[in-house]
């Protein structure tokens, strides 16, 4: 049997699991819709940001509350929120159930409602729900509902119909179960249907950050030592003192000696000319002896005493 539900009014849940499906008719002027949750402890507020569950966070770290996204139905569109609520961690007194607009107002929705199901494995696929609640904005300019919570009752739990309305969206409303919110983050929910606006302005302190930018490569150091100099150029090789000619006049060396070549090789020495097939070589004529050339006095006089 199916419960419909008035504000303020709660049900019991027998189910471990529970889905809870919020859907709403779409019409041209009117925003998209969220579905999320938040986890309160026995205070009534969070106990840190990721007790949070909206489209930037869609899954609780403890993997028991966590969004199944939007589909497309007959009645219109759907986004949904499952809570295992037997796995829930003591500490956890209630888990609000939360619809937020795209921008504009609760006004501009049409058919609102929440519907709850028991998601337990025993129960067939295609069931009816247990228990819907029709929401209706107290002024229309609410941008965010808190449509129903789950809380603990002894030892099991109950759904409460509530209703109550956020002029200043899902930002004042995460605000005041003590949420750290930076609104200058802008995040973007993917959706299968691309017709609908999907963009939303939130983001929490306590989520993963985001990856840094890339940088761009180092550039390559600059060479911090001076060039290696040149090789200084080696030495000349100490020629042979010439050795006297007995009155003719010293023969000049056949090949001059070696220049310095500042680092670089030394040319190598011409070779003589390679015998022209058997043939010998030319010879230079003898030199002209000197006319005036004499030959050193010779004697005994000259001798030593």
């Amino acid at each position: 049997m199916t419960h419909a539900m008035l504000k303020g009014s709660n049900v019991p849940l027998e189910a471990a699991t529970v889905r809870a499906v919020l859907r709403w008719a779409p019409r041209q002027d009117s925003p998209d819709v969220d579905a999320s949750a938040l986890l309160l402890g026995t205070d009534g507020r969070v106990r840190y940001d990721e007790d949070f569950v909206f489209y930037n966070q869609p899954r609780h770290p403890s993997g028991k509350v966590w969004r199944l996204g939007k589909k497309r139905v007959a009645e219109g569109l759907t986004d949904t929120v499952q809570a295992d609520l037997a796995g829930l961690d003591p500490a956890v007194g209630r888990v609000l159930l939360v619809a937020s607009a795209d921008g504009k107002p609760f006004k501009q929705v049409d058919a609102l409602r929440i519907l709850l199901y028991d998601a337990s494995p025993s129960v067939p696929a295609g069931a009816e729900p247990f228990a819907y609640f029709d929401i209706t904005p107290e002024t229309g300019d609410e941008t965010a509902l808190i449509c129903g919570e789950l809380y603990r009752r002894g030892e099991g739990w109950k759904f409460r119909a509530l209703g109550e309305g956020y002029s200043n969206g899902l930002v004042g409303l995460a605000t005041d179960f003590g949420i750290r919110v930076d609104e200058s983050e802008s995040v973007t929910e993917p959706t299968a249907d691309a017709s609908l606006p999907q963009t939303q302005h939130l983001g929490t302190t306590g989520g993963s950050a985001p990856l840094p930018p890339a940088q761009p490569p180092a550039p390559a150091p600059a060479h911090t030592q001076p060039p290696a100099p040149y090789p200084a150029a080696p030495p000349p090789a100490p020629q042979p003192m010439p050795q006297p000619a007995y009155g003719y006049p010293p023969e000049p060396p056949r090949y001059p000696a070696p220049q310095p070549s500042y680092g670089y090789p030394q040319p190598a020495p011409t070779q003589p000319p390679v015998p022209a097939y058997g043939y010998p070589h030319p010879v230079a004529p003898p030199p002209v002896p000197d006319p005036n050339f004499r030959l050193p006095p010779q004697g005994p006089q000259f001798l030593p005493r």
